[in-house]
């Protein structure tokens, strides 16, 4: 295992992302690095979630991750306000908007359509003045590792995490931002190939990992995208890749935060039910494909919006779509229960099964150690 993993703590180069903390600790205490997904959260949930990782970690490694990315609308004042957002947003967007959750029978609740916090807005995190909070928590906490899955991080960013002996890796789609990252002074490169959940480029993982760690030598690389078993582990090793980052597979983990709404979903779902879309974040991110992805590939559909503008339009629906889905009495089909969708990679269709963090992390440790082995044993013949 690569030197820079053994000193962060870790005894198997796989690391785990997801939004739900319970998924982060059970990979940390499993041998891996959980990392936290913070830029779906608010201020009070990730300080939160933090206390309550570390509490329970037992000086296991975790890390914590964010967006970063450089352009987006208003990127050159660190952002929009929520009201000056609103007025770019054209009104045809809230009568399309209206009309879905009518035809959908979503219903209204109160609150559901009321201002948010200003570092909230959206839903989703990745503005300069959004992920203020985000990064002062992180560098206040016990983390070793930050992770931008969006951008290059910034170099006061990077500065202030290396003067605390903190970590930092960035998300890569092509050898290009790989080497913006690794001229940025970051200290791991994540390729993420296309086949991934949530944003994620055009690139397949064959071509993406061999270039990225060309491009970035001697920098460890981990392979993202199309990962869920030992033998994709294995080829991705084998591509040069020092270590693995996976997401989607943990979906379907008793630890997970799907509701069985979702987990229902995604455990039917092949790889072809599976969209890279505009239609969540304005940015390309592979989703579950549901009727909310088909709704804004129609051809009634408004432009999808540059981000943010996209997520701030979209927020207060998909508020309604997640609280009448989250009674659990909907039909997967119809409804609120055709519209909810969640982030995931081609992999769901081979997510078959409902199981556990450990027996993710043992199962593809021990089928990763099968295949070397036969390879091995195949050129000794």
């Amino acid at each position: 295992m690569h030197k820079l993993f053994q000193e962060l703590g870790m005894e198997v180069p796989i690391f785990g992302f997801s939004h739900c903390r319970d998924v982060v600790l059970a990979i940390s205490k499993a041998g891996g690095l959980g990392v936290y997904g913070a830029a779906l959260h608010d201020d009070e949930t990730i300080r939160m979630d933090i206390r309550w990782i570390e509490k329970r970690l037992e000086g296991k490694p975790y890390g914590i991750d964010l967006l970063m990315p450089k352009h987006y609308v208003g990127a050159e004042a660190g952002g929009l306000s929520q009201n000056e957002a609103k007025v770019l947003i054209p009104e045809s967007y809230t009568a399309f908007l209206d009309d879905m959750m009518t035809r959908y029978e979503v219903p209204e609740f109160e609150g559901w359509n009321e201002q948010e916090a200003s570092e909230f807005a959206g839903g989703q995190r990745y503005t300069a003045a959004q992920a203020e909070g985000i990064l002062e928590m992180a560098f206040n906490s016990k983390a070793r590792l930050l992770v931008s899955a969006l951008g290059t991080p910034p170099a006061w960013v990077v500065e202030r995490a290396h003067a605390q002996s903190l970590k930092v890796a960035a998300l890569a789609g092509k050898p290009k931002h790989a080497v913006q990252h690794r001229n940025a002074g970051v200290d791991i490169v994540i390729a993420q190939s296309y086949e991934a959940g949530g944003h994620t480029g055009d690139w397949g993982g064959m071509v993406l990992i061999p270039q990225v760690v060309d491009a970035v030598a001697p920098l460890p690389v981990l392979a993202a995208g199309g990962i869920a078993d030992g033998r994709q582990m294995a080829a991705a090793m084998a591509l040069g890749a020092a270590g693995v980052w996976c997401g989607s597979v943990w979906l379907t983990t008793v630890e997970s935060e799907c509701t069985p709404l979702i987990r229902e979903k995604l455990l039917r779902a092949t790889s072809d039910d599976t969209a890279r879309t505009r239609s969540f974040t304005g940015k390309p991110a592979r989703f579950l494909r549901t009727a909310w992805v088909d709704e804004w590939e129609s051809e009634k559909a408004p432009p999808i919006l540059p981000n943010p503008l996209h997520t701030i339009a979209t927020r207060p629906y998909r508020r309604r779509i997640d609280h009448t889905a989250a009674s659990g009495r909907l039909n997967p089909d119809q409804g609120a229960g055709a519209l909810i969708s969640k982030p995931v990679g081609q992999v769901v269709g081979m997510l078959n099964e409902e199981t556990s963090v450990k027996t993710v992390m043992t199962r593809m440790s021990e089928q990763y150690v099968d295949v070397v082995a036969g390879l091995y044993a195949a050129f000794e013949e």
